[in-house]
């Protein structure tokens, strides 16, 4: 029987049984006592038929539930094979040492252990002088395996004494679970069938007139449509997507970060940082084995960058080292996306006429961090930069505030830091609403000539920068204490459709 004829003869056999004046107290006790309809899911079946025909007015329906004691897996097995101190009591046909009768038993792929404590506390056997040796204190036929007929009882639904059930539980053989069942009787617009009521106004019904005489569907304003099958983006690109539209908003245009490989001399050299510097260290950045050195470099622009390290100039006396070409050349996953701004500062400055610009970027970087609740080996770096004359350092941190207005982050401070390429620095920490506390949220400050110079870029020009990173808001967004509940293998597939949208 399919499920839809059992849904018809289920119908059929309600409204027969409510027409003759008679209520339905327990919808699971008359779909079970159905001998006419044979379907294994025939309650669940009657319950859908139920709903439908309460909609319709048809019925009147209350739904109710309670708690009913069921087996668990342990309990089904005694309930088949016998309750572990019957199974203890019946191999014990003779007297026999304690250890071995309960070894015999694990052979034969049966526990005497849960029932030895019950045998003796039941009197059914006892210990001889040695304490060693198992004995019948009783007869076999003074013996009932009461708990095996207590576990078919439930098993059939039968009812059964509340102290026996909880003795059951307590020995984890039975548990509860919810059942859901209706009282089901007549509605204000009972039939024996239902009429078919109309859900659209069709042209044919308006051509024809035929909507006058039909009825038609109530509509529901309280159900639930069905969840669509939709995309849905993960909360660091929801994050992603608004800091992107607050940067366009502010006048910047998008940098190009789709080189996640990045030679040495971009990521660090143009930079002004120094070839000794800790952070060039393996402990900090992931080096290519292959390829492991980039070819193609600038050449004029690798030799103004070399004299800079090497001499200084505008004022500057350099690190005073030999500056290695080989080192230059080395191969990296890029371990900031100031490399690529470093890239957009030398193509500017190639132009006939500087023209100011303002620039950001957003995307992933990567270090050779330890791993713990708020650091992975990669991470999203958000930055943005201004060039043009006459900047100072009040025009940083009024962009900076102005960013993070946005955001929500009203009150921000700053402090005095150090970086190799910008000077003076600052470190920004702003109040959290959400962390009731302050917090460090990125890293500013004015990039220093000895970077800019080699660019070729006019002298009166300056650049003023910041960044942070993604997940760190992120995460103060959606409230996660951990990045890895956020980023990489760890996250849960339901976290990417269930998230909030985010606006800020």
């Amino acid at each position: 029987m399919s499920d839809n004829e059992a849904k018809q003869a289920l119908e059929s056999e309600l409204l027969s049984h409510l027409a003759k004046g008679k209520e339905v107290a327990n919808t699971i006790d008359f779909a079970n006592g159905l001998t006419s309809v044979q379907h294994p899911k025939k309650v669940k079946l009657l319950h859908d038929v139920i709903k439908s025909l309460k909609a319709n007015k048809l019925v009147t329906a209350t739904s109710k539930s309670e708690q009913v004691p069921v087996l668990t897996k342990e309990g089904e097995r005694w309930a088949k094979e016998g309750s572990p101190e019957y199974q203890l009591f019946t191999a014990l046909r003779e007297p026999m040492d304690k250890k071995n009768l309960l070894q015999s038993l694990k052979s034969l792929g049966k526990s005497g252990n849960p029932g030895l404590s019950v045998c003796m506390k039941n009197k059914w056997v006892g210990l001889g002088e040695d304490k060693k040796t198992l004995s019948r204190i009783i007869q076999p036929d003074q013996v009932t395996d009461t708990v095996r007929d207590i576990l078919l009882r439930v098993q059939d639904g039968r009812s059964v004494p509340q102290e026996d059930l909880k003795a059951l539980k307590k020995r984890k053989m039975t548990s509860t679970k919810n059942v859901n069942w209706y009282q089901v009787k007549k509605g204000p617009e009972f039939a024996l069938e239902r009429k078919t009521l109309a859900t659209d106004l069709t042209q044919e019904m308006l051509q024809s007139g035929s909507w006058k005489g039909a009825e038609f569907k109530a509509y529901s304003m309280t159900t639930e449509p069905k969840a669509a099958p939709v995309g849905a983006l993960h909360p660091l690109l929801k994050v992603r997507t608004e800091f992107r539209q607050i940067l366009l908003e502010m006048g910047f245009s998008e940098m190009p970060t789709n080189n996640f490989v990045e030679s040495s001399f971009w990521n660090f050299d143009t930079l002004f940082q120094p070839q000794q510097h800790p952070a060039r260290d393996a402990h900090d950045t992931f080096f290519l084995k292959q390829p492991k050195d980039c070819l193609k470099l600038i050449e004029d622009y690798v030799g103004r960058v070399k004299d800079m390290h090497e001499k200084g100039g505008h004022g500057s006396i350099g690190y005073r080292y030999d500056w290695s070409l080989d080192e230059s050349r080395k191969n990296i996953l890029r371990t900031h996306t100031t490399a690529v701004s470093s890239r957009m500062l030398y193509k500017l400055a190639q132009e006939d006429e500087f023209t100011p610009k303002k620039y950001f970027s957003i995307d992933r970087v990567f270090r050779n961090e330890s791993l713990d609740s708020t650091h992975l080996a990669e991470f999203h770096q958000v930055e943005g930069l201004i060039a043009d004359r006459g900047l100072s350092l009040s025009h940083l941190i009024g962009t900076i505030k102005t960013f993070f207005t946005r955001i929500g982050i009203d009150d921000v401070k700053f402090k005095p830091a150090y970086n190799p390429y910008t000077e003076p620095s600052m470190e920004i920490f702003g109040y959290s609403k959400e962390l009731k506390k302050w917090i460090e949220i990125g890293n500013s400050g004015m990039f220093r000539p000895e970077m800019l110079a080699p660019m070729g870029l006019p002298k009166d020009v300056t650049v003023i920068a910041w960044g942070l990173s993604l997940e760190r808001p992120t995460m103060i967004k959606y409230g996660y204490k951990n990045i890895r509940d956020l980023f990489g293998h760890g996250v849960k597939l339901d976290l990417i459709s269930t998230n909030p949208l985010c606006r800020y």
